[in-house]
């Protein structure tokens, strides 16, 4: 399961956007940050739904647009020809940020920062693998049971329907299972990585 290859059609969906953008001038670093921020509006939005619900329906929305907003800023880089590894590097560093700071509202809002810390390890060790394979001189891995895209989904659809529906599984709410699945999957996404880039090395 991965949306990642489906980003061919994102990036034709955005063809206005990103002409909008780069006739206003809108870099793509300007976008990765606006991106990050909209992200850390999620993740307060995400806490404060610890004690009123519909805030998650705002994350969910949050999370959409961080999500649009990353698929964008490479969009733009490559209309303007300033796609660089700096803009790599830093389109990355807050997109690592942007999956704590929202994981780790998820997590704060229901008080479980045990489950935080081993969903928000599942979600950095993913991208770690998908990076690192490329910095071994494989290509950058995107594959496995849940990359960045399908996460975000997830996220805004589970919130999104959290919102209005509450039910309980073995003590867990629809956020709190949401967040077991981050952990386990998550670590597997990885260890899946890693296995089809060793597998290739050796």
């Amino acid at each position: 399961m991965t949306l990642d290859q489906f980003r061919h059609v994102a990036d034709r969906m955005l063809d206005p956007f990103v002409s909008l953008s780069t006739k206003l001038g809108v870099t793509p670093d300007a976008i990765s940050a606006l991106a990050f921020v909209v992200a850390a509006a999620a993740g307060g939005a995400y806490y404060l739904a610890g004690d009123a619900a519909l805030w998650y329906f705002g994350g969910a929305v949050l999370v959409a647009l961080n999500g649009w907003l990353d698929i964008l800023d490479g969009a733009v880089a490559r209309e303007m020809g300033t796609d660089s590894k700096a803009g790599d590097l830093l389109d990355h560093v807050l997109d690592r940020y942007a999956d704590i700071v929202i994981v780790a509202g998820l997590a704060a809002g229901l008080d479980r920062y045990g489950l935080g810390l081993a969903a928000v390890t599942g979600v950095l060790m993913t991208s770690y693998l998908g990076t690192q394979s490329q910095a071994v001189g494989l290509d950058r891995v995107y594959g496995g049971m849940l990359g960045r895209a399908d996460r975000l989904a997830l996220i805004g659809i589970v919130t999104g329907v959290a919102a209005f529906v509450d039910v309980a599984v073995s003590g867990f709410g629809l956020v709190g299972w949401l967040l077991v699945v981050f952990a386990v999957v998550g670590h597997v996404t990885a260890l899946q990585r890693f296995w089809g880039a060793w597998r290739a090395l050796s």
